[in-house]
């Protein structure tokens, strides 16, 4: 009876590290869903006016913002609410990046911010995708092929890690 027991105990014991595997299988699965959600925004435009559009009031509306507006933090918010996430959820650049969430280098899924000196705070902001080297392939909104952050869309975007002010990561 004992050694029943005890192959039971084994049992379980494999099942529970199996299923803890699982989980961390899950978790990463999320994160790539997040990052394919993003990506599946590219090409979005702007329509009609600046910071107008379907998909635009629609990524504003996410967040309780009346198009038109700008919406590049709205858009990552929206992503991360696509993926199941409740955080974050704002319109406001600056906001996507408080002191619990800093982190000091980037990877898949982190949110980057870019700092513009003309208005002293985080102005625009992106995710992510991948690394090349010292160059992050991110996923921004509202801006453009040059870079913009008054843009008409949703784009991939190549910056250096540099020109990146701060990270934070709501996964």
């Amino acid at each position: 009876m004992a050694k029943i027991g005890f192959l039971l105990g084994i049992v379980w014991l494999a099942a529970a590290g199996s299923s803890w595997s699982f989980g961390r299988n899950i978790i990463s699965y999320e994160k790539n869903n997040f990052i394919e959600i993003a990506r599946s925004q590219i090409g979005i435009r702007e329509t009609n006016c600046e910071n107008c559009g379907v998909a635009v009031k629609g990524y504003l509306s996410y967040v309780g913002i009346k198009s038109p507006a700008p919406w590049c933090a709205a858009f990552v918010s929206w992503c991360f609410g696509q993926a199941g996430y409740a955080r974050p959820r704002t319109a406001w650049s600056p906001s996507l990046f408080p002191r619990s969430r800093l982190v000091t280098a980037a990877k898949p899924g982190i949110v980057y911010g870019l700092y513009f000196p003309k208005l002293k705070r985080i102005g625009h902001c992106g995710i992510t995708e991948r690394l090349q080297g010292d160059f992050i392939v991110g996923l921004e909104a509202n801006t453009s092929l040059a870079g913009s952050r008054e843009g008409d869309g949703v784009y991939r975007k190549v910056r250096h890690k540099r020109s990146i002010h701060r990270y934070a990561d709501w996964l």
